[in-house]
């Protein structure tokens, strides 16, 4: 599952177990992602609020299937096969149709988001990447081009916290070889409007 200790649910105690309760999907799965911060429970509270929040919050204004491509395509130029696997079959479940989908992973496979995506959200993606392998080079000008593809600055800061969220998620997999042995693919937070629910289905 990963190279460090965890601690299963079925052993778990204290604050792990009322953790465990409310991230835990069917049959008390435990995604591993969330199962590594197990020795630091803390850790685990805090990344799970940073997921709910910058991908499944209702405040969020563009399409959710849009922010799992995102984390796709982060996770893709980073080399986190964990996370790719998790969220294309989440964003495959939202986009619901099959020839799109797989348009998007063979744009993404390319580094040529141009064959996926068009205007403001062909204009994201590019800064998705910069902003991925070389957030240094960035400049106010790179926003104003972003501005005038027609993203508005709260959309630049959402698609801004995706990717951020997600560096943080690849690193912490790649870092403690977290793998998806015994995870559920895909599942996803269901309730949206509720910011203490975070069982997965």
């Amino acid at each position: 599952m990963s190279w460090i200790k965890t601690i299963p649910f079925e052993t778990a105690t204290g604050r792990l177990k009322q953790l465990y309760d409310r991230v835990k999907g069917p049959n008390n799965n435990v995604d591993n992602i969330m199962a590594v911060h197990s020795l630091r429970p803390h850790s685990m509270e805090g990344h799970m609020h940073i997921y709910k929040y910058v991908l499944h919050h209702n405040g969020n204004t563009f399409p959710k299937w849009y922010l799992e491509a995102i984390g796709v395509y982060v996770s893709m130029l980073n080399q986190c096969d964990y996370c790719v696997d998790h969220h294309y079959q989440g964003m495959r479940r939202l986009v619901n149709d099959e020839e799109r989908s797989a348009s998007i992973q063979y744009a993404f496979e390319a580094r040529k988001p141009e064959n996926a995506f068009e205007g403001k959200e062909l204009a994201l993606m590019q800064y998705v990447e910069q902003l991925t392998l070389s957030p240094s080079t960035l400049l106010e000008s790179d926003i104003a081009s972003l501005r005038n593809a027609g993203a508005d600055d709260g959309e630049i800061l959402e698609v801004n916290q995706v990717v951020a969220y997600f560096c943080y998620a690849n690193r912490t997999v790649l870092g403690l070889g977290v793998n998806t042995e015994g995870d559920i693919v895909g599942l996803s937070p269901n309730e949206n409007d509720d910011p203490d629910n975070w069982n997965h289905a």
